[in-house]
C-alpha cells in the first residue's frame, strides 16, 4: 500500500440525518406539518410492550425448540 491509500483509509466523514435526507423528502415535510409531542408520553409503554413480546417470543423458541438445540 502507497503512503496515499494509507490516508484515505483513515479518514472519517461523519454526516447527520439532514444532510443524507434531501429537502422535499415527505418524511421532512409530514414533520413540520404534524405535532407529534402527544406520542411522548407513550413512549415508555410501547417500547415496554415490544420489549415483552420479543421476551415471549425468545420463551416461546425455547419451548418448541428445546434448551438443549439452543446451547449447542
Amino acid at each position: 500500500m502507497t503512503k496515499n491509500q494509507i490516508n484515505e483509509r483513515e479518514q472519517l466523514e461523519l454526516l447527520a440525518i439532514d444532510q443524507l435526507l434531501p429537502e422535499e423528502y415527505l418524511v421532512r415535510k409530514l414533520e413540520a406539518a404534524i405535532d407529534f409531542s402527544f406520542i411522548y408520553p407513550f413512549k415508555e409503554t410501547i417500547e415496554r410492550v415490544f420489549a415483552d413480546a420479543k421476551e415471549m417470543l425468545g420463551m416461546l423458541w425455547i419451548t418448541l425448540r428445546g434448551l438443549k438445540k439452543l446451547s449447542m
